[in-house]
C-alpha cells in the first residue's frame, strides 16, 4: 500500500511540475501579453492615472453601489496574495534559480497587470446580490452570464472551493512550524489560537474583513518594507552590483558559489515566472470575488486596483524581499534546503539574528492569520454560489478546521493536490477570460473615452479658469 501511495505522489507532483513549469506559464504570459494588446497597453498608458484614482483617493468617500469601499476590496485582495510568497517565496526562488529569477519576476507582474485588470473588470459588471442583499461575484458569474458555460463557471467554483482546504493547510502548517522553532510555541496552540482569531473575522462577513485588513495589511506592509529598506540603504554600495547580476543572469547560467548551487537561465525563468504568478495570484480570478463588493460607479474603476495591486505585491514587497538577501549577500551564505530562513539571516546581519527570525515570525503569523481569512471568505462564495447560504456556513467550518488540522501536520496527503487543483482553477478561469476580450476591450475604451477624458478636460478648464483668476 505504501509503495503505491508513493507512486501516486510521484505522479501527481510530475503532473503539477509539468503544467506549472511549461503549459500554465505559456498560458499566462501569452494569455497577459494579449490582453495586454487588447486593452491598447492600458497598464502603461494610464499608470499615473491609475495611482491618482487609487492610493489618491483612499480616504474619499463614495455613495455608489457596494458593499465595502474600493480601499477595502484592494487590502481584503491583497491580504489573499501578501505575505509567505512574498517574504518566504522570494529567497526560495532566488535560491533556486539565481538572482535572474527576480527580472522574470518583474516580467510576469507586468503583463500580470492586465490580466487581474481584466478579471476584477468583468467580476464588477456582472456581479450581482445575494439573498442577504451583500453585492457577490467572480469568475463563477462572468463565466456564467456573459459565456453562458455553466458547467465550466461550476467546475471553477467547485477546484476553488476544494483547493482552499489544502492551501490553508499548508499556510497554518508553515506558520506554526516557524512559531515552534522560533518561540518554542506548541503546533497546537499556535493552531488554536489562528482557529479562534479567523473565526472572530470571517463570522463578521465580508464587512469585517475588509475592516480587519484596511487597517493590519497596510501597516504590516509599511513596517516590513521598512525594516527591509533600512537593510538595503545599510548595504547601498552594493546595489550596482546586484542589478548587474540580476540582469546578467536572467540570460546566462550563474555558477556555484558558497551555499547557493547554481542555475541554469530555464531554471531563472522557471522560478521567476512561477514566483511572481503566486505572488500575484493573476490569472486565478480570485481578486474579482473581493472587488466585487466594492462601492463603484463603473467596472474599470474599481478594476483599477487590480493593476496597483500587482504593483504592490510583485514589483514592490517582492523586489524589496529579494534586495535584501542579495545586498546581504544571504543569497551565497543559506543553502537551497533552508531558503525559507534566508530573509531571516539577511535582516538578522544588520539587526541581530534573534531579531531577524522573531521579526520575521511575527510577521508571517499576522499575514497569515489575515490570508487565511480572505481564503475562507473566498471559499464560502463558492459553496454559496454552488449550493446555497447554508453551504457556506458549513464550508467556513470546515475551512477554520482545516486551519488547525494543517497546523498539527495532520492529512499531509492532502496537500500534495494542491499545485494539480490549482492548475484546475486557473486553467477554468484564464481561457474564459481570453474568450471575453472584445467585451474587456469596450469596458476599457468606454472607461478612456466617457470617465478618463471627460475628468481631463474638466480639470483643463478648472486650470485655464485658475490662471484667468491668477492674471
Amino acid at each position: 500500500m505504501g509503495d503505491l501511495w508513493n507512486s501516486i505522489k510521484e505522479g501527481i507532483t510530475t503532473i503539477s511540475d509539468f503544467l506549472w513549469t511549461y503549459p500554465l506559464a505559456i498560458i499566462l504570459i501569452l494569455g497577459g501579453i494579449f490582453l495586454t494588446i487588447r486593452i491598447k497597453f492600458f497598464q502603461f498608458r494610464f499608470f499615473g492615472h491609475v495611482l491618482h484614482q487609487t492610493i489618491g483617493q483612499i480616504f474619499k468617500k463614495t455613495k455608489k453601489k457596494g458593499t465595502i469601499t474600493p480601499f477595502q476590496a484592494f487590502t481584503s485582495a491583497l491580504a489573499s496574495t501578501a505575505g509567505a510568497t512574498n517574504i518566504v517565496g522570494v529567497p526560495v526562488a532566488i535560491s533556486l534559480g539565481g538572482p535572474g529569477a527576480l527580472f522574470w519576476m518583474w516580467i510576469v507582474a507586468l503583463i500580470g497587470m492586465a490580466t487581474k485588470y481584466s478579471e476584477i473588470l468583468l467580476g464588477m459588471k456582472y456581479r450581482e446580490t445575494n439573498e442577504k442583499n451583500i453585492w457577490v461575484g467572480g469568475p463563477q458569474y462572468y463565466i456564467k452570464k456573459a459565456l453562458g458555460w455553466k458547467w465550466v463557471s461550476t467546475a471553477f467554483a467547485f477546484f476553488l472551493m476544494i483547493e482552499l482546504i489544502p492551501s490553508t493547510m499548508v499556510q497554518s502548517n508553515s506558520i506554526a512550524t516557524q512559531t515552534e522553532g522560533a518561540f518554542g510555541w506548541p503546533v497546537e496552540i499556535t493552531g488554536l489560537v489562528m482557529c479562534a482569531a479567523i473565526a472572530i473575522v470571517v463570522f463578521g462577513g465580508i464587512k469585517r474583513i475588509a475592516k480587519v485588513t484596511d487597517k493590519m495589511v497596510p501597516g504590516m506592509v509599511l513596517i516590513y518594507l521598512a525594516v527591509c529598506f533600512y537593510v538595503i540603504f545599510a548595504n547601498i554600495d552594493q546595489i550596482p552590483n546586484v542589478f548587474g547580476l540580476i540582469f546578467t543572469h536572467a540570460f546566462t547560467p550563474i555558477s556555484a558559489t558558497g551555499g547557493f548551487a547554481g542555475a541554469a537561465v530555464a531554471q531563472a525563468l522557471r522560478w521567476g515566472i512561477a514566483r511572481g504568478l503566486y505572488s500575484n495570484e493573476a490569472g486565478l480570478g480570485t481578486a474579482s470575488i473581493a472587488h466585487a463588493a466594492a462601492k463603484t460607479d463603473h467596472p474599470s474603476r474599481q478594476a483599477l486596483w487590480g493593476i496597483f495591486s500587482v504593483f504592490v505585491d510583485t514589483i514592490v514587497i517582492c523586489t524589496v524581499s529579494g534586495l535584501t538577501v542579495l545586498v546581504t549577500g544571504a543569497w551565497e551564505e543559506v543553502g537551497g534546503s533552508d531558503a525559507s530562513n534566508m530573509i531571516n539571516v539577511a535582516i538578522g546581519a544588520e539587526f541581530g539574528d534573534a531579531f531577524g527570525s522573531s521579526f520575521i515570525t511575527v510577521f508571517l503569523l499576522f499575514f497569515v492569520i489575515t490570508t487565511i481569512g480572505v481564503l475562507v471568505f473566498y471559499g464560502e462564495k463558492q459553496a454559496e454560489y454552488l449550493f446555497g447560504l447554508r453551504a457556506a456556513k458549513i464550508m467556513r467550518i470546515v475551512y477554520i478546521i482545516a486551519v488547525f488540522v494543517g497546523a498539527i501536520g495532520g492529512l499531509q496527503f492532502v496537500w500534495q493536490f494542491l499545485d494539480l487543483i490549482l492548475a484546475f482553477v486557473l486553467l477554468t478561469n484564464i481561457i474564459p477570460l481570453l474568450f471575453l476580450h472584445k467585451e474587456i476591450a469596450a469596458l476599457t475604451d468606454d472607461y478612456v473615452n466617457r470617465v478618463y477624458k471627460k475628468r481631463t478636460k474638466k480639470r483643463k478648464v478648472q486650470l485655464f479658469h485658475e490662471e484667468e483668476d491668477a492674471s
